[in-house]
């Protein structure tokens, strides 16, 4: 009696050390999936930030061709544009810090 008393004791202590190995490999497996998912998330805003600095570049060109034909109005907007944007970034930095 004794005998199986003690293969049952380190049935258990080895089913406990299994899962304990189980639990960590789910905790890696867990793990890679996050940053695999963290990972496609930073391509994906790399690449929103790409077209979105082409996409200035073609506005930026635009005002900069219709400021040179000497419209005023175009002028007024290219200024009050960049005084805006100054002043929203003013804006931001003074809530941030």
């Amino acid at each position: 009696m004794s005998d199986a008393y003690e293969r049952e004791r380190q049935n258990n202590s080895r089913l406990a050390e299994l899962s304990n190995k189980v639990s960590a490999l789910r905790g890696v497996t867990v793990d890679i999936y996050d940053n695999a998912r963290a990972q496609d998330v930073i391509d994906n805003t790399s690449d929103t930030f790409s077209s979105m600095s082409t996409s200035l570049k073609g506005s930026a060109g635009r005002l900069g061709r219709m400021a040179a034909s000497g419209n005023k109005v175009a002028i007024l907007k290219l200024s009050g544009m960049i005084v805006g944007g100054v002043l929203i970034l003013w804006f931001i930095w003074g809530f941030i810090f």
